[in-house]
């Protein structure tokens, strides 16, 4: 495996946005009420990349303190956004795309350095955001409220009301490692674009591409104030949760933390996209090139690190050797190595603890009489491409998120049994099911647990043009081009008596 020396290489638009210390390591500031600043105590934390294990680049290790200032400066410039006009925010984010594609091979570089992206997937998750901040007038369609004749009614004669969305005031966004950038915008775009204001946390293993597009924002004219970043760890995650001015949380990450923001949130909106186990059900009619070449995408994609990666392939006995044939044909064409190699289809995982924990899943998997047919072996950072084959339900990879470059076949009888067993663990986000028959397919939609079902395809969210989200321990409500508009924002009803200027529908008949 090649070794190089990662270097984050930035324009001069970034230049206020760092500092280059002695040893040429780059040291980040925080975006604190138009500003960039330091931490209070200026301490600092390493941010390594997966590539060979070096520091690339430093970062404030904000304070809880920091992390209150954000949330008081967020509060008190709240109004700022609110009275700016709806098409002018939609001006800002297009601002902010042009000024993304402008410096997009900066933002993919530094994706690939931080998160050890190959360069397909790093491309893929820039412009995925480009496109996330063009659709903001998609969005805004969900703002417009709805008007209610109260003559329908026999409390409202005479009255009519209306609904609107109002913003929930102070949204924390706090996002995960696996797409540092997409995760963060797709909180932040229409959180701001509902009129509230923001403050954001970065994942600490992958902080440095959302402080980049806080400088696109900034640039943008985006007010001072509605739009903060905070970076650090879990103090400044509680700090920001158990905030009383802060009246919604937007989480993505484990399902763990998830119920730990639940527990000392309080009182406010949370949203919470947590663990995944997409399972991906193959039947005996199903087109098998085509669930060979989805299943094997759909599991070493982004080196397996997705929520709505395919966790468990469930086959039914009579086609499993075939499509296992099939999956190792498929799996030897995704070259593995350095993501600076632009033939590489899967690199390095987010860190050494991330390969362990996944090495110990598939060695509890061998021990308890699975087949191991490619891989289960790591170096470092670097997770083998592994194919399971006949994973008995002992396993404990049949059950937790595998969140890792690994394809695991659990054969079984039939489609109620595959059922039966996706509906299992505790997981209820993605999963997805091959066949050729309308009718199975729409049986096993209806009956699986879950919060979004794809058929003959692997599932992906994308950039949310269809509404996702979990049920059990997935999390709560939806994100989604207009859908996250919802979860940021709350409806407040107006009611109108017309009978003083004689407008309201009366009676003409008494009530029988």
């Amino acid at each position: 495996m090649t070794t190089i020396k990662p270097k984050i290489k930035l324009s001069d638009f970034f230049a206020q946005i760092y500092r280059v210390k002695a040893g040429g390591i780059p040291e980040f500031k925080m975006f604190i009420d138009g500003q960039w600043v330091t931490s209070g105590d200026k301490q600092t934390f390493s941010v390594d990349s997966p590539i060979d294990d070096s520091v690339i680049a430093k970062a404030p290790q904000a304070t809880m303190s920091d992390a209150e200032n954000a949330v008081k400066v967020a509060y008190d410039n709240w109004q700022k956004i609110r009275d700016i006009p709806a098409i002018e925010r939609i001006e800002i984010f297009e601002n902010a795309r042009q000024l993304l594609l402008k410096h997009k091979d900066e933002f993919v570089k530094t994706l690939m350095l931080e998160a050890g992206k190959t360069r397909r997937d790093a491309e893929g998750e820039v412009s995925a955001t480009s496109d996330r901040l063009r659709m903001a007038m998609e969005d805004a369609r969900k703002i417009f409220g709805e008007y209610i004749p109260g003559d329908w009614s026999e409390d409202t004669l005479g009255k009519i009301g209306l609904v609107i969305h109002e913003p929930v005031g102070i949204v924390a966004a706090i996002s995960p490692f696996n797409y540092p950038l997409f995760i963060s915008a797709a909180k932040i775009i229409p959180a701001l674009l509902a009129g509230n204001a923001v403050v954001a946390k970065p994942p600490s293993d992958a902080p440095l591409s959302l402080l980049l597009f806080a400088r696109v924002l900034e640039a943008s004219k985006i007010p001072s104030g509605s739009f903060n970043v905070v970076t650090g760890g879990g103090v400044v995650g509680e700090a920001l949760v158990k905030n009383e001015k802060v009246g919604m949380v937007s989480f993505t990450g484990s399902t763990d933390v998830g119920k730990h923001i639940s527990s000392i949130a309080g009182v406010k909106k949370l949203h919470l996209e947590l663990g995944g186990k997409g399972v991906a059900i193959v039947l005996e009619d199903a087109d098998l090139n085509l669930a060979a070449e989805r299943c094997v995408e759909g599991s070493l994609r982004n080196a397996g690190q997705r929520c709505d990666a395919i966790s468990s392939v469930l086959a039914v006995q009579s086609i499993a050797s075939e499509l296992v044939e099939k999956i190792i044909d498929e799996i030897d064409k995704w070259k593995f190595g350095n993501p600076t190699d632009p033939s590489v289809m899967t690199g390095p995982v987010i860190n050494q603890k991330a390969a362990v924990r996944i090495h110990g899943l598939v060695e509890d998997a061998v021990s308890k009489g699975a087949k191991l047919i490619r891989g289960g072996k790591y170096h470092g950072c670097y997770y083998e491409p592994t194919l399971l084959d006949q994973v008995p339900l002992e396993a404990k990879i049949a059950w937790e998120e595998t969140f890792g470059p690994v394809i695991t076949v659990i054969r079984v009888r039939g489609e109620d049994e595959a059922i039966e067993i996706a509906n299992k663990p505790r997981y209820g986000l993605d999963s997805c099911v091959f066949t050729n028959s309308f009718y199975r397919m729409w049986k096993v939609a209806k009956k699986l647990r879950v919060g979004s079902v794809t058929i003959n395809d692997l599932p992906r969210h994308g950039v949310g043009y269809f509404p996702f989200g979990g049920l059990k321990d997935s999390g709560i409500g939806r994100e989604g081009v207009g859908y996250s508009i919802d979860e940021m924002t709350v409806l407040k009803t107006i009611s109108f008596n017309l009978e003083p200027a004689k407008l309201g529908k009366r009676r003409r008949f008494p009530r029988m």
